[in-house]
Formats: C-alpha cells, structure tokens, sequence
C-alpha cells in the first residue's frame, strides 16, 4: 500500500525506514547490517530513507549514498539540513540562512552520490531568520533541479502556513506515537486543510513503546536517550508501566507492542507516514508486520483509553525551546 506526501507530493510506501540510528544517538552500530536493512527494505518495498546531514554527523548521509548506489530508482530519499554541529558533535545551533541552505545542499549531494533530493527538510526552524528567507532559498533549489520536493520539521503550525505560502509543503516531520501526540491539537488539522502531508517520527516513542526498556539500564552508556526526561528513572518507571499495559493489549491481538504502536499510528489517516527507526533485519521485519494488523474502531477506544494525549511521563527533550510551537 502507498501513501501520498501532500496533495502534489510523492507516493510512498505507507511505512519509511528511519536512518538516524544507523550512525548515532542509540549505541552502537554496524555498517554492513545497516547496510543489509536497508537493501532488504528496498526488497520489500520500503523506498522512503530519513536522513539528515546531522547524523554523524555527515555519515549517515554517506552510508545511504553507499547503500542505494546502483538501486536510486528504487529509492525516494529525505534529507534534512539546519542544525549546526561543532567539533566535539554537539548541536550549537540552528542556521535557516539562505546561504546556509544551498551550501548545506551542495554537501548532501556530494555525500549521497545523487542529482537530486526526492525531500528536502528544513530540521528545525531558525527563529533568527524569517521562515520566507529560508525556504525562498529552498524553492530556489527546486527550481535548479538540485531538490524535488520540500519539507519542515518540528514548525508550529503558523510558520508551516508562512512556509507553505512561498512554495508547497509536501510534509511536515514531527514525534508523533501513543506517548507523543501534540500534533493532533492544532498541527494534523491545519495540514490536512491545507493539503499537506505528515512524516511521523518516532512512531515508537523512542522505543519506550517496544516493551524492551524498562529502566536506565537498559539503554547503552553512550545513549543519547540517557539525556531525555522520560528515560529519567522516575519518568521511566511511569513509562514502561505504560509500556506494560500496551504490551498487554497487543498479545490478545496475537501482535508485539511494536506492532500495536506502529498500527496504531498507520490508522490515523492515509496522510500519515510513520517511520521507524532501526539497523537490524530482525526489527525491520517486525515492523513492516504491523502493515497487516487492522484496528478496528473498538480497538482504537481501548487505546484511547488506555493512552490519552498526555499520557507520558517527562517531555520530549530536555530543552523544549529548540522545538518551534
């Protein structure tokens, strides 16, 4: 089954195949596994790749690159561009400069091997740059040739309206699963009025919704989960509790918590495009499973009940201020 980003966008296969893991953030990771997903995704019919120039940083990017060479027709790849790394790797801000933005684009090129982007994402949003600069000088990338089509990440719904307004939002990408579930308030209804589609990150609430973490410990010490308010050990007690009662829920359904989460997501609209993240075949093929899972409405009440907005203990990050709302 495929899925349109925005109402002049791609089609897509209604579940992506997140690559930020593959070279940063949650523990280690191999190359040629990564390597072996994403072929296997590919096989399967997966065709939309997330990345961005930050994971690595830069070699997230190559590794795609490396990875769909000789198979480009069978890939639609997003890259996002925006935050600014420093020498030790640590984001140090965010740069919507019109400058910024073509040079950020010349080195996706170059590092992915391609002519053009498929999606071109605008990571977070400059607050010292009008959202018009930034994104005129992206509409000037599709208009080159370099960029097919443009998206913004984590953009509170009055600058996707100022976004959109200069030239076509095919998507907005933001954390979206039973544990994140802002954007229903006032960001899905704005979109789907205006004809935009939705990435959802995170589908799986950083894993809190796979049933598979249950304190620190379990999380690697170099984990960058370790720093966010809901794996904090009282946050993560509450949450895994909440995991616990999802998981419960999926085995009368036959189904992992995984699963569950992820169905759960797919049945929030067919603009909705979820996509998890992982570097091994095993998960991979647990996630495309959740595809066959249909939720009917009934199964839908008891998840309301069981995970209503607001349900997670801790925010997203720990500093919310980097997020545009």
């Amino acid at each position: 089954m495929t899925r349109t980003l925005g109402r002049d966008g791609p089609r897509v296969f209604d579940v992506g195949l997140g690559c930020m893991g593959m070279s940063q953030f949650y523990g280690a990771w191999d190359d040629a596994e990564s390597i072996r997903t994403i072929h296997r995704a590919l096989d399967l019919g997966v065709h939309l790749l997330d990345t961005a120039d930050m994971y690595g940083p830069y070699t997230n990017e190559e590794l795609i690159g490396r990875a769909v060479r000789g198979r480009r027709d069978q890939v639609l790849i997003a890259t996002k561009f925006g935050n600014v790394k420093g020498p030790d790797g640590r984001v140090i801000g965010v740069d919507g400069s019109p400058t910024y933005v073509r040079r950020s684009c010349e080195g996706s090129l170059r590092r992915l091997g391609v002519e053009t982007i498929d999606v071109y994402c605008q990571h977070r949003v400059d607050r010292s740059v009008p959202v018009e600069e930034t994104w005129t000088a992206m509409a000037e990338l599709v208009r080159q040739g370099k960029v097919r089509y443009l998206a913004i990440s984590e953009a509170a719904p009055d600058t996707v309206r100022r976004a959109h307004a200069v030239h076509p939002v095919c998507a907005v990408q933001t954390e979206y699963s039973l544990v994140s579930r802002d954007p229903e308030e006032k960001l899905l209804p704005l979109l789907r009025s205006l004809g935009i589609g939705f990435i959802a990150y995170a589908p799986l609430g950083r894993g809190l919704l796979t049933g598979r973490i249950a304190a620190p410990g379990d999380l690697g010490g170099d984990d960058f989960r370790r720093t966010l308010p809901r794996f904090q050990p009282v946050n993560l007690r509450r949450n895994a509790e909440l995991a616990e009662r999802v998981a419960g829920l999926a085995a009368s359904f036959g189904a992992t918590p995984t699963q569950l989460a992820l169905a759960w997501v797919l049945a929030q609209g067919d603009d909705v495009v979820p996509i998890p993240g992982t570097k091994s075949l095993a998960r991979l093929e647990e996630n495309l499973a959740a595809r066959r899972l249909e939720l009917t409405p009934s199964d839908l009440a008891a998840l309301e009940e069981l995970a209503p907005p607001g349900c997670a203990a801790g925010d997203r990050y720990p500093d919310m201020s980097g997020v545009d709302v």
